[in-house]
């Protein structure tokens, strides 16, 4: 039962590539401390961290923005862009693997992701190819790895529980007091469960909990979406899915049925400022009540 989610909601991630004309989208860039960047344009927010002979990307977007993305990071450095690490494995994270894999730029990624990459997936009824080998993670890891940006500087990219999927991980640069979270932060949206991607709303939970452990009042975090956050930002928005699941839960241990769930307006405090993206009100409760069957 658990992976038997409303799919209709879930169509843009895999979709959009395939329908979207990416010529009017600008990559802006910001800086968030010295030698670190993030990149909005269209997808996961991309991270930039510029080390002592090359450059780190964090995720890539989508395929068709690959060009504009390499000219954004150009304005900021010279240096090659050695290293991609990918967030987790949906299209609007990795899409751009293959250009970046044909350049010469090694792909970093937790196992999971390859896994899933690599194998033909389906969704209400629409098939989604195998990613070709030059679009897979050429590094893999369980638990994690670090990154040498120079002497003093480092990129940790840990393996988080699985959440919104089995292969999120985390970036932290610890040195610069910076955190790329991938989409298990959506900064003015609700979360999105993959479930058949192995997400959890309990692991998301855990997630957000162990990241509010690790930063601090002054650390740049870095969302899968939205505009770069605090603590406290992150914090409501960890008190907002907490506070869900167990809503949800409460209706689970009461005997409500999903449409009976969905009926008790259990997201109505945050639906106006959550609620109007990718995954609405009633997506986010039923895929917190399937996860939590």
């Amino acid at each position: 039962m658990k992976h038997c989610l409303f799919l209709a909601f879930l169509l843009p991630v895999f979709t959009v590539y395939g329908q979207r004309n990416f010529d009017d989208v600008q990559i802006r860039t910001e800086q968030v401390a010295e030698g670190i960047y993030v990149l909005f344009g269209a997808g996961g927010n991309i991270g930039l961290a510029v080390g002592d002979d090359t450059a780190y990307l964090i995720d890539d977007q989508y395929a068709p923005l690959s060009e504009k993305i390499t000219v954004a990071v150009r304005e900021i450095t010279d240096k090659p862009i050695t290293f991609l690490v990918n967030t987790h494995w949906h299209g609007d994270h990795t899409g751009g693997n293959a250009n970046f894999g044909k350049s010469g730029t090694i792909l970093i990624a937790h196992q999971a992701v390859r896994k899933r990459m690599g194998a033909p997936s389906e969704r209400n009824g629409r098939v989604r190819e195998a990613s070709p080998e030059v679009a897979l993670p050429q590094i893999t890891f369980a638990e994690g790895l670090t990154l040498h940006l120079d002497s003093l500087r480092t990129m940790h990219v840990m393996h988080v529980a699985p959440s919104h999927t089995d292969g999120d991980s985390y970036i932290y640069f610890p040195e610069d007091n910076v955190i790329h979270m991938g989409d298990n932060f959506s900064n003015g949206g609700f979360p999105f469960i993959d479930l058949s991607s192995g997400g959890d709303i309990n692991g998301f939970v855990k997630n957000l909990n162990m990241a509010l452990f690790i930063v601090d009042e002054d650390t740049r975090i870095i969302p899968g979406h939205g505009p770069v956050a605090n603590r406290a930002t992150l914090r409501a928005y960890r008190d907002m899915v907490d506070t869900l699941r167990n809503r949800v839960q409460k209706a689970l241990n009461g005997g409500r049925s999903l449409e009976e769930t969905l009926q008790l307006g259990l997201s109505k405090e945050w639906d106006a400022e959550f609620g109007t993206g990718f995954i609405n009100s009633e997506g986010i409760i039923t895929a917190i009540y399937r996860s939590l069957e």
